[in-house]
C-alpha cells in the first residue's frame, strides 16, 4: 500500500537497515542511524539500478513522488535518470567556475582583438573593476537585476549620472557575450533600462564667436609653455580633429606631397578610416614641429616616455593656464567652433562639413553614397577654414 506521512513518521530504526516501499519502484531506506532516504529502483536495458533522491522529511512524501514521476517520463524517453543526474550536477558546477570577473575578461580580450582603441579599452576596465568589487566572484548564471542595481545605485548616490548609465550597458555587454557563449540565459540589465536618472546631457564647452575665437588663437601664439602643446591647440583648431587623434597622430600617417593625413581605421571613434587635408597653415606647423618631434614616431610625445602619446590632460590643462575655464572652452569645442561657423557662413555643403569632422551617415545607402563623395569640397573648405582662423586673429 501507498505510504502517508503518519506511517513515514511513525518509522523506527532497526539494528540493520530496512525498507519501506510506496509503489512503482519508490521506497524509503530506514538507516541504523534512524535518518530515512529515497529511492527509486528502475531497469534500464535490462539492467536494475538505483536512483539516490534524498532524505526526508528535506524530501517531502509529495517530492519524492514528483521525482520518481520524473525519472519514468525520463526512462520513457530512453534517457538514464542517473546519468542525467550526474549531468546536471556537472552543468551546476561548470556554471559555478563561470564568474562574472572571469566572462568579463573573455569580453576584454574579444575587444582586443576587434581592435578597439585604447580608450575603449580604458573604459570597459573601469567599468568592468565598478562591477567586480560587488558581484565579479559570483556565478554569472546567479546574478540578478537587483544585484546590478545596488551597484549602480552606488554610482548614482555620488551624482555620476552618465556612467551609471555607461555601467549598465558594459555589464549588459558582458552578460549577452555570456548569452552567446552559452554560458548565461538572459541579460537582467534589460529590466533596468528606465530604473536610472536619466543624465543632462552637457555640450562641450566651445567658443563659436568670431571675435572671442580670434582672441584665443592670439592667445595660443603667445603660450609660454611646452612648444608641441601650442602647436597641439593650433592643430585642433585648423584641422577641427578628436583631441585623441591628434595626441596619437603619428608622423608616418602625413603624406606632406599630396598634403593628406590618413588617420586608419583603429584610431577613430567610428573605426573608419578617415582622410584629412592639409592646408598650408598645417604645413608650416608641421615644419615647425619636425625638428623637435620629427626623430620619434609621434608628433606629440610624452615628457616622459617619446614612446607614448601626450597626455590626454595636457591640452585641456594648457586652455586652464590660458585662463579659459572649463564651461568657456575645451580641447574638444575647436570642432564645434569650425562646425559652427563653417555652416553659418552658407558657403558649404553641409554633409562634406559633417565628413570633414569624420561624422557617420545614419542612413545606410546614403552612407555608401557619400563615403567618397565632398573630397574636392573638403580640400577647398579646410582651406578656407584656415584663411579664416588668420583672419580673426589677425582682426
Amino acid at each position: 500500500m501507498p505510504l502517508s506521512d503518519i506511517q513515514i513518521r511513525n518509522l523506527k530504526s532497526k539494528e540493520k537497515a530496512y525498507k519501506v516501499s510506496d509503489f512503482e519502484g519508490l521506497f524509503l531506506l530506514i538507516k541504523v542511524s534512524g535518518a530515512k532516504s529515497w529511492r527509486f529502483k528502475y531497469r534500464i536495458d535490462g539492467k536494475e539500478k538505483l536512483l539516490v533522491i534524498g532524505d526526508y522529511p528535506a524530501i517531502s512524501l509529495a517530492l519524492a513522488r514528483k521525482t520518481r514521476d520524473s525519472a519514468k517520463a525520463q526512462l520513457a524517453e530512453g534517457i538514464d535518470p542517473n546519468e542525467f543526474k550526474q549531468e546536471e550536477k556537472r552543468v551546476r558546477l561548470e556554471a559555478k567556475g563561470q564568474t562574472f570577473a572571469k566572462i568579463g575578461v573573455a569580453f576584454l580580450d574579444k575587444q582586443r582583438k576587434e581592435g578597439k582603441t585604447k580608450a575603449t579599452l580604458d573604459k570597459t576596465e573601469y567599468h568592468l573593476r565598478l562591477a567586480n568589487k560587488d558581484f565579479g566572484r559570483k556565478p554569472i548564471s546567479e546574478i540578478t537585476a537587483p544585484m546590478i542595481l545596488k551597484t549602480l545605485r552606488k554610482v548614482e548616490a555620488k551624482g555620476n549620472y552618465e556612467t551609471a548609465h555607461r555601467l549598465r550597458a558594459r555589464i549588459g555587454s558582458v552578460f549577452r557575450y555570456a548569452v552567446a557563449s552559452g554560458i548565461a540565459d538572459t541579460d537582467p540589465t534589460y529590466a533596468l533600462r528606465d530604473a536610472l536618472i536619466r543624465p543632462t546631457r552637457v555640450h562641450r564647452a566651445a567658443i563659436t564667436d568670431p571675435k572671442a575665437l580670434g582672441q584665443l588663437l592670439r592667445e595660443i601664439e603667445l603660450f609660454d609653455g611646452q612648444a608641441t602643446t601650442r602647436i597641439g591647440l593650433q592643430m585642433l583648431a585648423l584641422l577641427a580633429q578628436r583631441p585623441g587623434e591628434i595626441r596619437h597622430a603619428k608622423w608616418s600617417e602625413f603624406d606632406i606631397e599630396e598634403k593628406v593625413w590618413a588617420i586608419p581605421a583603429g584610431k577613430m571613434k567610428m573605426r573608419r578610416d578617415h582622410s584629412v587635408p592639409l592646408p598650408d597653415q598645417a604645413l608650416a606647423l608641421l615644419d615647425e614641429l619636425r625638428p623637435i618631434t620629427g626623430e620619434g614616431e609621434y608628433l606629440f610625445p610624452s615628457l616622459r616616455s617619446w614612446h607614448r602619446p601626450m597626455s590626454e590632460n595636457t591640452l585641456n590643462a594648457a586652455l586652464r593656464r590660458m585662463g579659459y575655464s572649463g564651461e568657456e572652452m575645451t580641447a574638444h569645442g575647436f570642432r564645434a567652433s569650425f562646425s559652427t561657423l563653417a555652416n553659418e557662413s552658407g558657403l558649404w555643403n553641409p554633409d562634406a562639413i559633417e565628413r570633414a569632422l569624420a561624422h557617420v551617415e545614419k542612413n545606410e545607402v546614403r552612407r555608401a553614397y557619400a563615403r567618397g563623395e565632398h573630397w574636392d569640397e573638403r580640400i577647398r573648405l579646410a582651406g578656407w577654414w584656415a584663411g579664416y582662423l588668420d583672419d580673426v586673429r589677425a582682426n
